[in-house]
C-alpha cells in the first residue's frame, strides 16, 4: 500500500511534521527540504496534526511522541481508524521497548530517534515507504493484571504485607506474585525488578 502511493521510489516524499517545540520544527523541516522532501504542513499537537493530514493526505507523517491534546500515539491510533493509509513515523527520544511495542500496535509504520541526520532520516523515510524496513514489536515479559498491581505497589515501596492489605491477598500470595513476576523480569530481588520495568517501559521513569 505504501510503494502504491510512494510511486517511483526516487519521487518527492510530501510530508506532514508536528512537534509541539517551533525549534525543532524549523531544523526538521530545513533538513528534510534540504534533502528534497515536500513538507506539506506543520502541526503543534497531535489533534492539528490529525485534521491536517486527514485534509492534505500526504505521503508521510512525523509525529512527535510526546505532544500537547493528542499525543503521537493517539494520533497515529486516530489516523488509523479514520481510514489514513501513509507512513506514520514517531519521531522521539524514549527508546523503551513497551513504546516500541505500543506506536506498532496504534499502528506505526516507523519509530525514530530524534537523533538522526535529516540525510539518514530520509533514507529511512524512504525504505519504509517500499517496504525494505518494518518496525518490529520487541518480546516483551507479558504481565498478569494482578502482577501489574504489585508492580506499581513494589514502585510506591510498599512492604509485603502491604501490598496484601491493599490487595486483599494473603502475604504468601502476594510472595506467589513477586516470585513470578521476578521471573519474568530476570530480576533476583526489588530493586533489580524495577530497574528493569522501567528500562522495558512498564514504569515511568522519575
Amino acid at each position: 500500500m505504501l510503494r502504491a502511493r510512494m510511486g517511483n521510489p526516487g519521487s518527492r516524499l510530501r510530508v506532514l511534521i508536528a512537534d509541539d517545540h517551533p525549534l525543532f520544527r524549523l531544523g526538521l523541516r530545513a533538513g528534510l527540504e534540504g534533502e528534497g522532501l515536500v513538507v506539506v504542513a506543520e502541526a503543534q499537537d497531535g489533534k492539528e496534526a490529525l485534521e491536517k493530514t486527514l485534509a492534505l493526505n500526504p505521503e508521510a507523517v512525523l509525529l512527535d511522541l510526546r505532544m500537547p491534546v493528542l499525543d503521537g500515539l493517539e494520533c497515529t491510533r486516530m489516523l488509523r481508524k479514520k481510514g489514513y493509509s501513509g507512513l506514520v513515523a514517531l519521531l522521539t527520544t524514549y527508546q523503551e521497548p513497551a513504546l516500541v511495542r505500543e506506536a506498532f500496535l496504534a499502528g506505526a509504520n516507523a519509530y525514530f530517534s530524534k537523533e538522526l541526520s535529516a540525510p539518514e532520516l530520509k533514507r529511512r523515510l524512504l525504505r519504509v515507504a517500499q517496504g525494505e524496513e518494518k518496525l518490529k514489536p520487541p518480546d516483551l515479559p507479558s504481565l498478569t493484571s494482578r502482577e501489574e498491581e504489585v508492580l506499581r505497589l513494589l514502585a510506591q515501596g510498599l512492604s509485603v504485607k502491604e501490598m496484601a492489605k491493599a490487595l486483599g491477598l494473603s502475604p504468601d500470595t502476594v510472595k506467589d506474585h513477586l516470585e513470578s513476576l521476578y521471573g519474568k523480569l530476570l530480576a533476583r530481588n526489588r530493586v533489580e525488578a524495577l530497574e528493569k520495568a522501567r528500562s522495558l517501559g512498564f514504569l515511568a521513569k522519575k
